[in-house]
């Protein structure tokens, strides 16, 4: 059921929880008890893979991960965090603000300098409460800072055996190029759904090729892909939902989604589990992150891994992702 995560030995699930909304900035908030049952429920449905970061919650996702796992065998559970999106310091790529958990306002700078990356991944293991990380990435790109500082610094913590597995997030091929003439990474976490492909021109035949893991995040893109949705514009304020939604064709998204409720009847499963396993059986890609915020919507999506879609069912859903859906 595991996937291996490039030429390495650590194995994730291909379907892997995302920690992004249970860190509440950008999401509305969460309970706390909620986001724990959720990890909890994952894991003991199958999904033992976790992913999050520092800037989700700042470090109140990782934090709640770490509550969450104390006691399962930390060996049994992979633990995917990241760096590089720091808000303690004016320095890099300027990416956001707004309020943290408690009201602060804050500044978000992408930074992947090196020392600053290894005393992140410090904070993080502590934040954690553990002494090693399955897979570490850079969150995102950061042009103030050369690639090969980035990946060494990442290397450096390969070789103090505070990580297992290094790899990027939202990097294109030609980044991914360069960062390899340093270290070998062993993934690319980059947004990919139905809704939008774009990946599929450089990214996914570089990965072929290189033998490099793809982990898609926003597999559903924020839950649009579940069909739930009858209108676009009904989020409380600091959602980032609300403006996030507009870019789509949402009468087009009504009729995808219609027919893969119709199709997902076939495999006793939602039309939201039909999208997950989709995206898990697209070339290179390892994984399709899933967020949950109560402990149902947790074994709900566990379920998506074991649907296996028939070559047949495959092409008839990409005939249905015309040209309106490739980016």
């Amino acid at each position: 059921m595991k996937r291996k995560l490039g030429t390495t030995e650590v194995e994730i699930t291909p379907i892997t929880m995302g920690a992004w909304a249970i860190g509440g900035f950008m999401w509305g908030g969460n309970d706390e008890k909620d986001s724990i049952a959720a990890i909890q429920a994952y894991i003991d449905n199958g999904v033992t893979s976790i992913d999050t970061a520092p800037i989700y919650g700042f470090g109140y996702s990782e934090e709640l991960v770490g509550k969450a796992i104390k006691n399962y065998d930390r060996s049994k559970v992979q633990i995917l965090t990241k760096f590089g999106m720091v808000w303690d310091r004016e320095q890099g790529n300027f990416a956001m603000e707004g309020k943290d958990n408690a009201g602060q306002h804050q500044k978000v700078y992408r930074y992947g300098g090196y020392d600053k990356a290894l005393s992140d991944v410090d904070e993080s293991l502590k934040r954690l409460q553990t002494d090693y990380i399955d897979l570490i990435q850079l969150h995102w790109p950061d042009t103030t800072t050369p690639i090969d500082e980035t990946m060494r610094a990442m290397e450096k913590m390969l070789q103090q055996g505070k990580v297992r597995a290094i790899g990027v997030c939202n990097y294109n091929a030609a980044q991914l190029k360069e960062a390899e003439q340093t270290v070998k990474l062993q993934s690319n976490q980059v947004p990919y759904s139905m809704l939008k492909r774009d990946i599929e021109k450089e990214v996914v035949p570089y990965a072929l090729q290189n033998n490099l893991s793809i982990i898609a995040y926003s597999p559903m893109e924020r839950g649009l892909l579940t069909g739930k949705y009858k209108t676009i514009d009904a989020f409380p304020e600091g959602d980032h939902r609300n403006n996030y939604f507009k870019r789509f064709d949402f009468a087009a998204v009504k009729t995808l989604t219609d027919n893969l409720t119709d199709l997902a009847s076939k495999y006793n499963a939602t039309a939201g589990q039909l999208v997950l396993a989709w995206t898990f059986h697209q070339p290179a890609v390892a994984a399709a992150l899933a967020g949950a915020r109560n402990a149902q919507q947790a074994q709900e999506n566990a379920k998506a891994m074991v649907i296996s879609i028939s070559d047949d069912d495959l092409t008839l859903i990409n005939g249905w992702l015309n040209d309106k859906f490739l980016l």
